[in-house]
């Protein structure tokens, strides 16, 4: 008996060719009889982190800018003597935009890839930056209105990357953990969106100092955006040389139609439930974080700079939960029960918040946060990975493109109903009413099927 192995490399995988096992002997009517296997190695590039490091900078330093004028609500309304509504608008505009948008922006991320819609968004952001730098002026509001308005425009080349690039780029024993990643440069962004502005603008002073805090933290946007953009240009790159793995191989090697997997999407019932959880969880992160500055204010008067750290508290919890649900995920494919046990514990978060907000001690307002961060923004890549795994081989750009546009809806909708509850009835009203949401999204993911078709077909690979 012999054993011959030969190593075939090519641009596409490297390929182990059949091993050929000949037994001779009285075998039927004396014949040969081969027997043949055939395995596919899949190689994984270490590059691949460069190009999850630069996406993560990238998205942060787009959604920074979301709570960049509402986390310090009083002072904008002050300083440009504009209404609390229109500043409450300068993050819903990141909402409204991504609707219509998102579309078109997944067709060219499904058509063209990861390079070109990166090197859009990063020019996007870069834009919005600068042209707030010259909105200082009191009466030039509009003008940092128009910024917010392109900054948030370039958002739709963003937040339905992270289960793509994981997919192009990463193993299938490492995707989950790089979506979770890929996640966390939003959350970093919104974390840092929470925490700067209050230490830059200071909420007393002559309106030259303002303006001079004003113009000192809109610079510092513009230029870091600016360089991101270099780096983008520079060293960004579409797809490894060969598929990471059998899904990616699988995936990158269907011919897809965008309208096509639109409609298979939208006749999934799985993904349509799931379309309708998700979108109440992270709608009620959205209302949140967009009015977290009024809600303190409320129990806490002048205390700008704690909302902006309870806020910066949140998102750091969830930062470090989006990692820990990533690596559950990866060790043990258990999508539809770590989705849904995320989700429960979302509510008891939001319940315990909504207990300790008025204690009167503002330390315990701070662990609340933390509670809740964990889980509720832990939630957003498990949402990500679980949409992927019950929707594959469609294209993950769309596939969470049309859950980011379902977010924005719901996060419109909360946000306005948050508001406007919270001058009518007070806050735990406003608070208890996100916890009967969270817990009516509870109850819509039980009903998910656990359809797990990625890993499906990586185990028949």
């Amino acid at each position: 008996m012999t054993i011959q192995d030969v190593y075939v490399r090519s641009n596409r995988r490297i390929t182990e060719e059949p091993k050929v096992e000949v037994i001779s002997g009285s075998v039927m009517d004396n014949m040969e009889v081969d027997i043949v296997t055939q395995k596919t190695t899949y190689k994984v590039y270490k590059i691949r982190w460069l190009m999850l490091a630069l996406f993560v900078l990238y998205s942060a330093s787009n959604s920074m800018q979301w709570v960049q004028y509402t986390i310090i609500n009083d002072i904008v309304v002050n300083y440009y003597g504009v209404p609390s509504t229109f500043v409450s608008w300068t993050s819903m505009v990141y909402m409204v935009t991504y609707v219509p948008l998102i579309v078109p922006a997944s067709w060219l991320l499904d058509k063209t890839g990861l390079r070109v819609t990166t090197i859009i968004g990063s020019f996007g952001t870069c834009l919005g930056s600068w042209l707030k730098v010259f909105s200082v002026p009191q009466d030039m509001f509009w003008l940092g209105f128009l910024g917010q308005t392109v900054v948030a425009v370039s958002q739709v080349f963003i937040l339905n990357v992270p289960p793509r690039l994981a997919a192009v780029w990463f193993g299938a024993d490492q995707v989950s953990v790089a979506c979770s990643i890929g996640v966390f440069g939003n959350q970093l962004g919104i974390a840092l969106g929470f925490v700067l502005p209050p230490m830059l603008v200071r909420s007393q002073g002559t309106v030259e100092e303002i303006g001079a805090d004003f113009q000192l933290m809109f610079y510092l946007v513009a230029g870091a955006t600016s360089l991101l953009f270099v780096f983008i240009v520079l060293f960004f790159k579409a797809a490894p040389q060969s598929p990471p793995s059998a899904a990616a191989d699988l995936g990158a090697s269907l011919d897809s139609n965008f309208v096509h997997s639109i409609k298979k999407l939208l006749t999934n019932r799985n993904y349509n439930l799931l379309l309708l959880s998700y979108g109440l969880n992270v709608g009620v992160f959205y209302a949140i974080s967009t009015l977290l500055n009024q809600v303190v204010l409320t129990h806490y008067p002048g205390a700008n700079e704690d909302a902006g750290r309870i806020g910066l508290m949140i998102v750091v919890a969830g930062m470090i939960g989006s990692v820990i649900c990533g690596l559950v995920l990866d060790k043990t494919h258990k999508f539809k029960e770590t989705t849904l046990a995320v989700y429960a514990a979302s509510v008891i978060g939001m319940i315990i918040f909504t207990f300790t907000l008025d204690c009167g001690y503002i330390g315990v307002v701070y662990m609340s946060a933390i509670i809740l961060g964990f889980f509720m923004n832990g939630y957003l890549p498990v949402g990500f990975e679980f949409a992927s795994e019950i929707t594959y081989p469609e294209p993950e750009g769309t596939t969470s493109g049309i859950l980011n546009a379902v977010v924005q809806v719901f996060g419109i909708l909360l946000t306005l109903l948050y508001e406007w509850m919270l001058g009518e009835v007070g806050d735990r009203w406003s608070n208890l009413t996100l916890c009967a949401i969270l817990a009516l999204g509870t109850a819509v993911t039980a009903a998910i099927g656990s359809d797990l078709r990625r890993q499906a077909a990586e185990q028949k690979a």
